[in-house]
């Protein structure tokens, strides 16, 4: 089997959005013998708060794995900066970013319970396409999830 070409990492340029930007924290090379893509970890950042207000995993190669359960898009805020709509921000901020490396849609998948994640996913206009069970193979059985909820975002 011929390898892969290697990934470029490209800049992502100001990602700002009022008081809200996006810094790039981390480059992940892909490590396929995890089932890991090349990705990017961004902090939430806002002037003044002295710490990240939340962080942002783009995955910007294709994977199965991804479209049925990891997600293209990760996020998470930090709890006393939730419900400043901070998630949503980001994501949006990150799509012009994520069309350059080719996407025309990705995928973001949050456990059925997770009302929040649920509701930004509908702020940004993915579509419920499922919920699916984890297999016990996946990695986030082991963290006590058994279901995700398919969201796909048309770009």
């Amino acid at each position: 089997m011929a390898d892969e070409p290697a990934f470029t990492f490209l800049d992502p340029g100001d990602l700002v959005d009022g008081e809200l930007s996006l810094a790039v924290v981390r480059r992940i090379a892909p490590d396929a013998s995890k089932g890991w893509v090349a990705a990017y970890e961004f902090e939430m950042r806002v002037p003044g708060a002295g710490r990240p207000a939340g962080r942002l995993n783009f995955r910007a190669q294709e994977h199965p794995l991804l479209d049925l359960y990891r997600g293209h898009i990760g996020y998470g805020v930090e709890p006393d900066r939730r419900g400043r709509h901070y998630a949503e921000r980001a994501v949006r901020l990150l799509l012009p970013f994520i069309r350059r490396h080719g996407f025309s849609a990705i995928w973001i998948t949050c456990s059925p319970g997770n009302r929040p994640s649920r509701r930004t996913c509908e702020r940004l206009g993915a579509v419920l396409v499922e919920v699916v069970e984890l297999p016990d193979t996946e990695e986030m059985w082991a963290r006590g999830d058994r279901e995700k909820c398919r969201y796909r975002l048309d770009l």
